[in-house]
């Protein structure tokens, strides 16, 4: 036990102790992406199973466990569906995910999720319908279960007005690590996005559990039998740094990523190109096959963008990134991406309204 106590994380120790398993730790692994301030680790029990345990310390942890209280629900009600083992589910004390406070930083331990397959790092056309028609269906299930599941405490109006008072402060430069000019961009953007999201009815946008990062490392798919539609579909998913709870436009960028001709990237750049090229528009058009989409849907995804940027880049981009990563993602954020986007013009999504769908 003396070597397994310089091999164990206190912090994992004392957490595991607290849930109150039976079982032992054997060993630990450390499978961090090490691209966040966040650690995981795979634990290895003694009866031959696992256990993932994450440790953050981004936020606060009351919220961190209001994720994750939420997260555990949509996954029971979601037991009911076909989508009953795509989430990885938080390990339970008393009937409630258990989540451990340690002062600076949190833990909770997941179930061990099984992966498939992976898509590859640049999609055919057939795997983008595909992928479409997939979101879609996981889209319109969550939007049935989403009113038995409550809302969180913050929503992306109340992230950006505590950002742009968080710039008006005195120490807002050093907060940030950028010139005055860098800040003011700050500003206009925020006062940008919060105006426009209240001329597209936000308030009265339906909202849904949502896992915005679907990068490729994040989800695995099952392949399905060359003589059906569909070559695959969802089979789990992980990573839940950044779960909300709102209008399901927030998952369209990162869906546009993967369905990009760039592709997947080991060095990346949040550009918003990936959104207006002509593969994101045939992602739309199967997704809207499946889950309507409206004008107010498509012209809200610009908006969805800029709030990615100004709150997981500027806003909290410490926590998610290294430092290296985020020095560049922000100089990039201000000089490059919001500065541009209002020149763009997105309207040219609304033909996947109009378009025939041709099969894939």
């Amino acid at each position: 036990m003396d070597e397994l106590q310089k091999i164990i994380p206190e912090i994992v120790e004392s957490a595991w102790q607290g849930l109150g398993d039976a079982r032992n730790i054997n060993s630990i692994i450390e499978v961090s992406a090490n691209v966040s301030t966040n650690q995981v680790y795979r634990l290895e029990m003694n009866d031959h199973s696992s256990v993932i345990a994450k440790v953050s310390s981004y936020g606060s942890y009351f919220q961190f466990r209001e994720d994750h209280d939420r997260i555990h629900l949509w996954n029971r009600l979601l037991s009911e569906t076909e989508y009953r083992s795509l989430l990885s589910d938080g390990l339970s004390r008393n009937n409630r995910v258990y989540t451990y406070y340690g002062g600076d930083h949190w833990v909770v331990f997941y179930y061990d999720v099984p992966i498939s397959g992976f898509l590859p790092r640049i999609l055919p056309e057939e795997y983008i319908a595909n992928l479409g028609r997939e979101i879609g269906r996981f889209h319109r299930k969550s939007l049935e279960l989403s009113p038995r599941i409550p809302p969180t405490s913050k929503s992306i109006k109340s992230d950006m007005i505590y950002l742009m008072d968080l710039v008006r402060n005195r120490h807002s430069r050093r907060r940030f690590g950028v010139r005055k000019k860098l800040l003011d961009v700050i500003q206009d953007q925020c006062l940008q996005f919060l105006m426009n999201i209240d001329e597209l009815g936000y308030d009265y946008m339906p909202r849904i559990p949502l896992l915005l990062d679907w990068n490729l490392g994040n989800f695995s798919v099952e392949y399905l039998p060359e003589n059906q539609v569909d070559r695959f579909r969802l089979f789990s998913r992980w990573d839940y740094d950044w779960f909300r709870i709102e209008p399901r436009l927030l998952d369209f960028y990162f869906c546009s990523r993967v369905s990009s001709s760039v592709g997947d990237r080991t060095v990346f750049s949040y550009l918003p190109d990936p959104l207006l090229e002509e593969r994101f528009r045939l992602f739309l058009r199967h997704y809207h096959a499946v889950c309507s989409l409206t004008e107010t849907d498509l012209l809200f995804v610009k908006e969805a963008y800029r709030f990615f940027i100004l709150n997981y880049v500027i806003k909290e981009g410490n926590h998610f990134f290294k430092e290296d990563i985020i020095n560049r993602l922000k100089l990039e954020a201000l000089e490059v991406y919001l500065p541009g986007l209002d020149r763009l013009d997105f309207r040219v999504l609304l033909s996947v309204l109009d378009e025939p769908l041709v099969n894939h």
